[in-house]
């Protein structure tokens, strides 16, 4: 049997070592270069999760952004379950520098954990951190297990008082008792002295009931337990229009507006042109304005994002097409107009559902951070999660 020294046995080894550390090098210079291949002016895209192609899941989809630290970020989404449409579970992924890597998932909501009796599937997260207190919260909607899609869902929540490493189920107090379907951010106003905080919601009963209805309004708490009606917001009585997923944020002097996404009525299809409309509170979101198009604002029947930042501009994130391939944003600077449209993200790929939180981490306007659901093809949506940095001067 030959002897081998630890010189030789150096030797050997040096080659392997050398070339495994290319291997990996190569495989994380692809993985960034597959996340920097892309037009627009998002910058530090990086991929957060992926979905395992030969796993229980065939869809990851719908990610919000909160953040803890100035470097300790949350991102939320769900995993759509085989077989079914737009439910599932809901997990979370940890940075903790400022979202250049991301932790493994976390799992929040279990689908295969009962409550009682009844099995739950869950969809659409909603984070919010209250000002001035140290949790998170975590809004998503749920509905049983054996309906087909989460269209008449109720809502449900979980707390983490330690920066999304664990977290609470909170079983809520709905003063609203119907159906309802959420995807934007929670606003936060004050009437009377007294902080609310208002969470836009639709529903969208007629899709399995033929006497049901579809409507965008808005709930409201004071203490994100007990939830109540706040409003509806009305549609032009001779152009009935669907209404939903809208964003409420800001406008000065105590008003609001949200921006919609539209379909139509009837078949739930894009409008003809596809354009957004928007609706205006002047009394902390009680009553809305009769919904008008936004002839500037893209939406072919898909979430956007409508958000003001610490200056007052406010920045829209749409899609251009049905077919949901690139994004693109738009900015309004106080007392303006809509500017030109720029390419947020495209990578020749498919991407859906932005959601933008501000970084005010340096103390600048027009920072934001930014997850969206993404994929590594033309041809197939939602398999990916990323993560980017915009800079709007």
């Amino acid at each position: 049997m030959p002897v081998f020294s630890l010189e030789h046995a150096q030797r050997l080894a040096a080659p392997v070592l050398l070339a495994s550390c290319l291997l990996a090098l190569g495989t994380t210079a692809a993985w960034a270069a597959g996340d920097e291949a892309h037009q627009g002016d998002l910058e530090d895209v990086v991929t957060i999760d992926v979905l395992d192609p030969a796993g229980p899941y065939d869809k990851i989809w719908e990610p919000f952004i909160a953040r803890w630290t100035d470097e300790h970020l949350i991102a939320a989404y769900g995993l759509q379950v085989r077989g079914k449409m737009d439910m599932g579970d809901i997990v979370c992924s940890l940075s903790l520098d400022g979202g250049r890597t991301w932790n493994e998932r976390i799992t929040v909501f279990d689908h295969r954990v009962r409550n009682g009796s009844v099995q739950y599937a869950y969809n659409n997260s909603v984070l919010f951190r209250p000002p001035g207190q140290d949790v998170v919260w975590l809004f998503v909607m749920r509905a049983p297990m054996h309906y087909r899609d989460s269209e008449n869902a109720d809502l449900v929540a979980a707390y983490t008082a330690d920066g999304g490493y664990s977290w609470n189920h909170v079983e809520l107090a709905m003063g609203y008792q119907g159906s309802l379907i959420i995807v934007a951010g929670i606003e936060t106003v004050e009437r009377d002295g007294v902080r609310h905080y208002l969470l836009p919601a639709h529903r969208n009963s007629r899709r399995h009931d033929p006497h049901g209805d579809r409507r965008q309004f808005v709930l409201e708490s004071k203490s994100l337990l007990h939830w109540k009606l706040a409003g509806y917001v009305p549609y032009p009585d001779d152009d009935p229009v669907f209404l939903h997923e809208g964003k409420i944020a800001p406008v000065g002097d105590g008003a609001l507006e949200m921006v919609m996404r539209t379909a139509t009525m009837d078949r739930e299809r894009p409008l003809d042109p596809p354009l957004a409309y928007s609706t205006r509170s002047e009394d902390g979101g009680r009553t809305w304005s009769t919904a008008q198009p936004e002839p500037e604002l893209p939406n072919y029947r898909a979430k956007s994002f409508f958000g003001r930042d610490s200056s007052g501009r406010h920045i829209y994130v749409y899609g251009d097409s049905a077919l949901r391939q690139g994004l693109y944003y738009k900015t309004r600077a106080p007392g303006g107009v809509w500017s030109a449209q720029r390419t947020f993200y495209d990578g020749g790929n498919l991407n859906s559902y932005p959601t933008l939180l501000e970084d005010r981490s340096d103390n600048e306007s027009g920072r934001w951070l930014a997850v969206w659901d993404s994929s590594d093809s033309p041809d197939r949506r939602r398999t990916v999660i990323r993560f980017g940095r915009l800079s709007v001067e």
